[in-house]
């Protein structure tokens, strides 16, 4: 009798490892998911999404999953407040008392801002390639369009009139201002961000943040480190001429891998652009790495773990 129920007792433990992923509830996290895109980000424009089939993804997996909408180009505090009044939206529909906040790219920065000012509301931050000690690209247009200038003028009404147009495609109406957004993303507009919102950064240069901060919020982050990684990606050559700028230190084309640094460090270093990290353009990867999705996957697999 006992060899009978052992018996069945490990067909029935191999049946369940058989099961898909989705079967067994693997990203079905405590609290819901809010996917925060970066600069010049959306939720969607028709069917082409910002972080391109990542939310289905996940809730095949079981996680329940809301992807913002802030402004595409301004200072974090503003889009940070924006992204407040969402979550506080997301939370009244499903009656959670928590999220999960995940950031991409300025959206790493924006999800620090929430819950630094409201961490009763925030379960764990995720930041993905997020530019948390600044960006170099940000301090070289800094440095080449000086604040007041007529260039700055000229270039921040083009780009905030691009901005305004992504904002009308997506059904977004925010307000745009490129030029705070820049001055957000720089080495010096970081440093007074962090000093306001230190919650998760490391106490050394490249170094692990808290895992889980003063605040009680848990922290994690991971970024890619490899500008050009396939060719028939149009907007490939345009990362790997942005790398430049990084002097040959570790870089996915916009964000240095030590400014990605967060909380828990998954990794730094992934063979991924700053587009690959969200699974653009339209899925067009670098096809000897990890699928995007499944990191994406694999995070909201820790959350649940970790009772989030």
């Amino acid at each position: 009798m006992k060899k009978t129920l052992l018996k069945w007792l490990a067909v029935a433990m191999l049946a369940l490892c058989a099961l898909p992923s989705w079967a067994t509830g693997y990203a079905q996290t405590r609290y819901p998911i809010i996917l925060v895109h970066g600069l010049f980000g959306f939720d969607n424009i028709g069917p082409l999404e910002y972080f391109y089939g990542i939310p289905e993804d996940l809730r095949a997996n079981g996680a329940q999953v809301y992807v913002a909408q802030v402004a595409a180009a301004n200072s974090t505090e503003v889009r940070g407040e924006q992204l407040l009044t969402y979550v506080k939206q997301v939370l009244a529909v499903t009656g959670a008392s928590k999220v999960n906040l995940i950031g991409h790219s300025h959206g790493g920065p924006t999800v620090r801002y929430v819950a630094s000012v409201a961490p009763n509301l925030v379960a764990s931050v995720t930041s993905v390639a997020g530019p948390n000690q600044g960006a170099a690209l940000a301090d070289a247009l800094n440095g080449t369009l000086p604040a007041g200038s007529l260039s700055r003028t000229v270039v921040a009404t083009v780009v905030n009139g691009f901005a305004s147009l992504i904002g009308l495609i997506s059904g977004n109406n925010a307000s745009q201002n490129s030029s705070a957004a820049l001055n957000s993303l720089s080495s010096a507009g970081m440093a007074r961000f962090n000093a306001a919102h230190p919650e998760g950064l490391p106490t050394s240069s490249c170094g692990q943040g808290p895992a889980v901060a003063s605040n009680g919020v848990h922290y994690w982050s991971w970024s890619g480190a490899q500008p050009y990684t396939n060719a028939l990606d149009p907007l490939d050559p345009a990362l790997a001429l942005t790398s430049l700028v990084y002097s040959g230190a570790k870089n996915d084309g916009l964000v240095g891998s030590c400014s990605s640094h967060l909380g828990t460090v998954i990794r730094d270093d992934y063979g991924m652009n700053h587009l690959d990290e969200v699974n653009q353009t339209a899925g067009i990867v670098n096809w000897f790495e990890v699928d995007p999705k499944s990191l994406f996957r694999n995070q909201a697999n820790r959350l649940k773990n970790a009772g989030l």
